[in-house]
């Protein structure tokens, strides 16, 4: 932060040292040349060795040095009646302005550190983060913090180490809610409360969604279902209105009606919302104005899932039991019979005597007439 000061009040002094001397030149009419806006300070040329330190000095000033009392020789050349009007204003500005630089230059250099010092106080000012911060670098160590790894004063054997304290903070964690389950959590006994079933009148069945305290952008929903024959004081048609007043929301396979909204930030915000709606179609089906009588229930919306059942003849029940127990016994006789008299095929034997028909003889290489000439005998 001090750079930027720095830099910021090079620029100030600067473009104010150019502001002056353009006006000084203006007035005097002295020769200067032009410099451009820089943040580095404004050097003059090198004096040479021997010189008086009156050579250094800016070249709007160097006309003025040239003279003992500058004042006194603008005064004994306005005494000179041979000088026209123009002349004698423009010595008497010049001796005007030579009589206030040096208040004008003290001025300058006072308003320039106020100006800083007013735009560097936001900037300067020392900024105390709050306590429960996350960037908090204050003495004060965050006790929550299980491990302390980048302490800054070294281990000297004289504590326990950093993963021992936070094994110790653990356990005193877990003694906590031991003793919240002890003593605390009988008390809430005392609000409990017999389960009456809803009334009939109570048609509306809301379900809500909780993350157990965590904040979630889908915790705000509400959903409402409720059967259109349930709500009390409507008739076949009013009902038949009020499904098709819901429209793709009616489920026709359950006969339900299902709403939800997560518009609102609050679940309190959504549920009255629902409520009123369901409250406007209730209105809405006992209108007789118009019943809706040539508009069909449309249920494209809605695919119906097909159920496979098995026939009734398939089921097993005793009197199919019995019917299959005398089939079995009737071909286990069957079979003994064909046994005793031979005429029983045993297919494990057939399989057998065909492989072994099956199998080739393994040819035989058999030399003849030197090594090198051979034939195969099967």
């Amino acid at each position: 932060m001090a750079s930027a000061t720095n830099s910021l009040r090079l620029c100030l002094r600067t473009s104010n040292q150019i502001t002056s001397r353009l006006r000084t030149v203006q007035r005097r009419q002295v020769p200067l040349a032009r410099r451009a806006l820089s943040t580095s300070q404004a050097r003059w040329a090198a004096k040479e060795k021997g010189k008086d330190d009156e050579d250094s000095e800016p070249p709007e000033l160097k006309y003025y040095s040239s003279f003992n009392d500058p004042g006194e020789a603008f005064r004994n050349r306005l005494k000179d009646e041979t000088l026209s009007e123009d002349d004698r204003a423009t010595i008497t500005g010049m001796l005007e302005e030579w009589q206030l630089l040096p208040q004008q230059k003290k001025g300058d250099a006072e308003r320039l550190k106020r100006d800083i010092n007013n735009e560097m106080s936001d900037l300067r000012r020392i900024i105390n983060p709050k306590r429960d911060a996350f960037w908090n670098d204050s003495d004060e160590k965050d006790t929550d913090l299980i491990t302390d790894e980048f302490g800054e004063d070294d281990f000297e054997e004289d504590d326990m180490l950093s993963m021992s304290h936070g094994k110790l903070e653990e356990h005193r964690e877990a003694r906590e809610y031991a003793r919240i389950t002890v003593w605390e959590m009988p008390l809430l006994s005392q609000f409990a409360r017999p389960f009456q079933p809803p009334a009939k009148e109570d048609c509306l069945r809301f379900r809500y969604t909780t993350y157990m305290g965590e904040l979630h952008p889908a915790d705000r929903k509400v959903v409402v279902e409720f059967c259109p024959k349930d709500v009390p004081g409507l008739s076949e048609a009013q009902q038949l209105k009020l499904k098709k007043l819901a429209g793709p929301r009616y489920n026709p396979e359950k006969d339900i009606v299902k709403m939800s909204c997560e518009r609102f930030e609050h679940q309190a915000q959504n549920k009255r919302y629902l409520g009123d709606t369901v409250s406007k179609m209730i209105e809405t089906a006992k209108d007789p104005t118009d019943m809706f009588e040539d508009i069909p229930l449309d249920t494209r919306h809605h695919t119906f899932k097909v159920k496979l059942k098995y026939p009734k003849e398939w089921y097993i029940n005793a009197k199919r039991r019995e019917e299959l127990e005398a089939l079995r016994k009737q071909s286990l006789l069957l079979d003994e019979q064909k046994r005793a008299t031979g005429g029983l095929i045993d297919g494990v034997s057939i399989i057998k005597k065909n492989l072994l028909a099956a199998v080739e003889p393994e040819p035989v290489m058999e030399l003849r007439g030197g090594p090198r000439s051979g034939k195969v005998r099967r």
